[in-house]
């Protein structure tokens, strides 16, 4: 496990200012994960830690040691990009051994430890292999098998499912937190999948524009969002964000009802017209035009059959809504 801490970090692409001022802490085993836009930033840190681009100013500590200049193989971090970055010409077993040959280990240490990767994993079948050969979900596999063989200290993923289908995804988002509660090492995952942070994460840092907005448990970020932004990135569907007068709501420019607070009403403060409606099963999803605000989403519980442009009256618990000033600040209610 390793303590990473980064203080006051800096990088810029010329003039773009592509880091700002980022301070971090995470403690050795925890799985931390970076969300945000494109854009934002979160490859970028993941590629200064790494060793892969210098920084501009500030510090990045690993276990209590400034590492600013030291060289990305002497940092013991390994990394998963959202490529796979195999080795073509090289099977399986190949590509797993080469950054372990290239440490000097012993045939022996180096067998011994694609033989436990490979029952982490499920991959011995597939030792004899090349890429080609392989689905894109055993594929990501090795590239896992690859960080893991080499029983680095802190462990950095870059979108590493974002190729893969839904049922990969889940199978593989499994897979990555079972290593986790096994090897207990510290690890920085980036993804845009919100559903891979809620449920992987021990914290979220969600970032904007370089900077880091929030950084708090899944939940507290889900149900205590510091601004307009936090509180609009997690949730699926997302948050709705409604004019207040429309709610006759004081003391807020902005009023925020996440789709599963909204339920029908003969008598409620929000009416609209239906523009669409979702069947999934287990719930149903109104899209409705009610005025100025975007569409409003409201997520039912059931299976339900609506027209479309028919009017819906909706209501809401006041405990449940989240107030903001005009430029996306939280104003309350406090939690």
């Amino acid at each position: 496990m390793m303590d990473l801490c980064l203080t006051s970090v800096d990088k810029f692409y010329g003039e773009n200012h592509v880091l700002c001022d980022i301070n971090l802490t995470i403690p050795g085993g925890e799985f931390v994960v970076i969300v945000g836009p494109s854009g934002c930033g979160k490859t970028t840190l993941l590629r200064v830690i790494a060793g892969l681009e210098q920084i501009d100013d500030g510090t990045i500590e690993m276990d209590g040691v400034v590492v600013n200049d030291l060289p990305s193989a002497s940092r013991n971090v390994a990394m998963v990009f959202q490529s796979y970055a195999l080795y073509p010409h090289m099977t399986v077993t190949e590509n797993l051994a080469f950054s372990l040959e290239l440490e000097g280990l012993t045939r022996v240490e180096i067998s011994d430890r694609i033989d436990e990767v490979f029952r982490m994993l499920s991959l011995a079948e597939y030792g004899d292999r090349k890429p080609s050969e392989l689905s894109g979900g055993q594929r990501q596999r090795v590239a896992l098998g690859r960080a893991l063989v080499r029983k680095p200290k802190l462990f950095l993923f870059d979108e590493p499912l974002s190729n893969l289908d839904a049922a990969l995804r889940m199978n593989t988002r499994i897979e990555i937190a079972n290593i986790h509660r096994t090897l207990g090492t510290s690890i920085l995952y980036v993804t845009h999948d919100q559903t891979e942070a809620m449920t992987l994460a021990d914290r979220i840092v969600v970032m904007r524009r370089g900077r880091i907005e929030q950084v708090g448990s899944p939940l507290e970020l889900y149900n205590d969002p510091v601004n307009q932004f936090v509180a609009g990135f997690l949730g699926s569907p997302a948050m709705n964000f409604i004019d207040s007068d429309l709610l006759s709501v004081s003391g807020a420019a902005i009023v925020g009802l996440r789709p599963q607070h909204l339920r029908l009403a003969t008598a409620g403060r929000l009416k609209g017209r239906i523009l669409h409606f979702e069947r999934l099963g287990s719930d149903t999803h109104l899209v409705l035009d009610v005025g100025r605000s975007a569409p409003v989403i409201a997520r039912l519980v059931g299976q339900q059959e609506f027209g479309i442009d028919a009017p819906v009256t909706l209501d809401f618990d006041d405990d449940d809504a989240l107030w903001f000033d005009a430029e996306g600040r939280r104003v309350g209610p406090t939690t």
